[in-house]
């Protein structure tokens, strides 16, 4: 479940979240008892952020830039894809699978962003967008120099500032979806521990191993003792 407390239909007033409900669970259904969307995510997404409605309003209408970005929109999503991935979130990197899937793009590509560095899938523009999309990501912004001028060998100064913008938005949506357990990022902790077996007790594993490595410690010093020799 999420870590925040969903909205049933019952308790929403404001009319765009009421909107979205309708758009995406049906006008007689509550997506908090009957949860699931066309896609078949749980959409608890909605639900959570109905919370706030400000927040909501201000999330779909970043969602509305992508009917005026000048931007390629395999472009845009192979970079939401990768942004997705490289976050860890599944919920982000499978819906946006997804929309690859639903603009043509073959299933071959589509799977290949998850190891887009060694996939001859890729012209120069796409692997220079998913590079970049991993700078914005995994380093922070610190993206190199090669790599966009090859951005700026293909794409308009706008074109740009769209990418940065809403693969950025997305590893938002990525890190938020772990952080509240929402849609597909609700799942365990993956690194937990891993428990000794029956009867191991309180053994100190440090005895097993510097043992032998006081041996080797040994026979250092008597190369200890050719330097002297050398001497």
């Amino acid at each position: 479940m999420p870590r925040l407390r969903q909205v049933p239909r019952d308790q929403v007033t404001d009319p765009l979240t009421l909107f979205f409900y309708d758009r995406l669970f049906g006008p007689d259904r509550d997506p908090v008892a009957e949860p699931g969307t066309a896609t078949g995510s749980p959409g608890d997404w909605w639900t959570v952020f109905a919370l706030h409605p400000v927040i909501l309003k201000h999330c779909v209408k970043g969602f509305q830039l992508y009917r005026e970005a000048a931007l390629d929109p395999v472009l845009r999503e192979l970079g939401q894809a990768r942004a997705g991935w490289a976050r860890g979130s599944q919920f982000v990197f499978s819906q946006h699978c997804k929309q690859l899937r639903a603009i043509g793009v073959p299933d071959e590509k589509v799977q290949a962003v998850a190891h887009w560095q060694v996939s001859p899938c890729f012209d120069e523009l796409e692997r220079a967008v998913l590079a970049y999309t991993d700078g914005l990501v995994l380093d922070g912004g610190r993206v190199h120099d090669e790599i966009f001028s090859v951005l700026r060998a293909h794409l308009t100064d706008e074109e740009i500032l769209e990418l940065t913008y809403i693969t950025c938005l997305y590893e938002m949506h990525a890190t938020m979806s772990r952080a509240l357990r929402l849609e597909f990022d609700d799942r365990p902790e993956p690194v937990v521990e891993v428990a000794a077996p029956e009867g191991y007790g309180t053994r100190d594993i440090v005895d097993d191993v510097v043992t032998g490595g006081n041996g080797g410690n040994g026979g250092n010093g008597g190369n200890g003792g050719n330097g002297g020799g050398d001497g």
